[in-house]
């Protein structure tokens, strides 16, 4: 009998109740809000009482630029907290929750695999604890009241044509990209244009994972900027008086999910901004609580580390004051096969040529987040077809630059396949090596800040913005916004704007096409070339698959 499939293994995973994985981090039974018997949510009142508690070290899982071979950073986030468990340590995961869009689409999952999993793997893949439908919920509701306000009057004499808050919908949904609204006669309002985005590009999921609490929470709804009158003077969602109802609706989703691995360790999940279209990292609150209760935490940002790791140093513990201990760098012999021009059709065959070359994108991404003063060390995740030639060609190639490369096997072994990189990532995070630094200061210019991420991380040449862009991020500077970081939105599969450019091509121009201003999250979005904030379906989504069998139970969902 071969592999059983990650749903199999997380079926048959002995769960252990709720009560039992928060009593392993000091939480009590009265702390903790049940959702049936496998997990909780962590009361705000438990979390507030924490706060005099020393922090934890944190550590960063990334990764090299996803290939269609696959690198399994959530896998090795999981693994690597199981890991630590096993060496003796007290650690706590921190992961995100999982989108229906590409569950149904294309990417699959967001529960790691094999035998690092968290669980209920079903339960996180599709409803979990209601977070998600509360953050569009409360979003949409914004958007009603908009509307609403302006058919009864328009007493803040918003215009129109400037009306910003599209809807969002926890799905790939390419056809409600652009939509006419209120068509069918008075009754229903005033006919625009406007669209929908995917729920994790929503600027109210951004403010649910950097609010430090309710109140923070309900001032960052506040502060959101979702039209402007005729003069260009803003409109906020205070303005239109959403921010309380907002704020209700999130009151229980701001409350972090605890859950357990295969191996019954703790795990945060909670939160999921995507990397490619938002910040990519799980909630501020959910990372400090775990601060407070382990003594590590293994986080993860998402895609690669040009997207994810730059987001969150310079976003997330830019504004939440995290310094994080040590980062992992997660590839595969696969994936840099692909890098180097291998078909995936190929990868497969022993090729250390292509290998070689591929390890051009690690070696950008591993200068990358040491260029932030943090120690680094990269994680080898094993497949069954990785010769040991290629395996011995990129530990070369890693140490070569001074790094150390380490073979991980917890896919197929769980915590016993990653006790060495477990003892090498304890080591470098209490050896106090990180010096962590943002990649700019928060009082350069907004434009300039741009250019620091496409030229330090892109390795871009040139960056075209039209003269309305920049004269925008000007007007955005003397409103008062122009210490903000900036969240860029580009392709994840490159380091420029067309995902068919792999390896670590240099001196490309770097298209800026649109800049938004998320006052609330505090951060501006640079969407750059085609990305785009809605999502489409593939030509064979991963819905056609997924199904009851005759038992009831769930088949089809990795």
């Amino acid at each position: 009998m071969g592999q059983p499939t990650d749903i199999e293994i997380a079926r048959a995973a002995t769960k252990r109740p709720i009560q039992e994985i928060g009593a392993k981090l000091g939480i009590v039974a009265e702390s903790l809000l049940p959702y049936g018997h496998d997990k909780a949510k962590v009361s705000a009142d438990f979390i507030a009482a924490q706060a005099g508690k020393p922090d934890g070290k944190l550590i960063l899982v990334t990764a090299i630029n996803p290939t269609p071979a696959g690198e399994g950073k959530t896998t090795t986030t999981v693994g690597l907290g199981d890991g630590l468990n096993r060496i003796g340590k007290r650690a706590a995961i921190c992961i995100r929750e999982a989108s229906l869009g590409p569950n149904f689409g294309m990417k699959g999952g967001a529960a790691g695999g094999g035998y690092a999993q968290i669980v209920p793997m079903e339960e996180m893949n599709l409803h979990f604890t209601g977070d998600f439908h509360a953050i569009t919920s409360a979003h949409n509701l914004l958007a009603a009241m908009i509307d609403n306000h302006i058919y009864w009057g328009n007493d803040l004499e918003i215009d129109l044509r400037r009306v910003g808050w599209r809807r969002v919908l926890d799905m790939n949904d390419r056809a409600l990209r652009q939509v006419v609204s209120s068509l069918g006669g008075v009754a229903n309002g005033f006919p625009r244009e406007t669209g929908f985005d995917i729920t994790v590009a929503s600027e109210v999921m951004a403010i649910l994972c950097l609010a430090a609490d309710l109140k923070d929470l309900k001032r960052r709804l506040g502060d959101m900027i979702v039209a402007y009158r005729r003069d260009k003077s803003p409109v906020t969602a205070r303005d239109i008086g959403a921010d309380g109802a907002m704020t209700v609706l999130l009151k229980d989703a701001m409350q972090p999910n605890l859950v357990q691995t295969l191996e019954n360790n703790p795990a945060f999940v909670h939160g999921g901004p995507f990397a490619n279209i938002a910040h990519g990292c799980n909630s501020v609150v959910a990372t400090r609580t775990a601060l407070k209760l382990a003594d590590y935490v293994v986080t993860e940002a998402g895609f690669g580390a040009d997207l994810g790791a730059e987001k969150f140093f310079d976003i997330k513990c830019r504004k939440a004051g995290l310094r994080p201990a040590a980062a992992v760098i997660v590839a595969t012999c696969r994936a840099l096969k692909m890098n180097g021009g291998v078909a995936k059709a190929d990868l497969g065959t022993e090729n250390v040529e292509a290998l070689t070359a591929g390890c051009a994108n690690l070696a950008r991404h591993i200068e990358n987040v040491r260029g932030f003063g943090v120690p680094v060390v990269v994680a080898i995740n094993h497949f069954v077809s990785d010769t040991e030639a290629e395996i011995a060609a990129l530990k070369d190639a890693v140490a070569s630059l001074g790094v150390e490369a380490v073979l991980c096997k917890h896919w197929a072994m769980g915590s016993a396949g990653i006790e060495e990189l477990a003892a090498r990532v304890a080591e470098l995070a209490d050896g106090g090596e990180a010096d962590f630094r943002p990649l700019y200061p928060a009082e350069m210019p907004l434009f300039e800040k741009i250019e620091t991420i496409a030229k330090r991380i892109y390795r871009a040449g040139e960056i075209v913005a039209d003269e309305s862009i920049r004269r925008q991020l000007k007007e955005w500077e003397e409103a008062g916004y122009g210490d903000l970081p900036i969240c860029m939105a580009k392709t994840q599969y490159s380091f420029t704007t067309d995902p068919n450019v792999r390896g670590a091509p240099s001196g490309h121009s770097l298209p800026v096409r649109e800049v938004r201003l998320s006052a609330g999250a505090g951060f501006v979005v640079a969407i750059c070339g085609e990305i785009m904030t809605m999502p489409g379906l593939p030509r064979v989504p991963a819905a056609q698959s997924i199904t009851l069998n005759e038992d009831g139970n769930i088949e089809g969902l990795f």
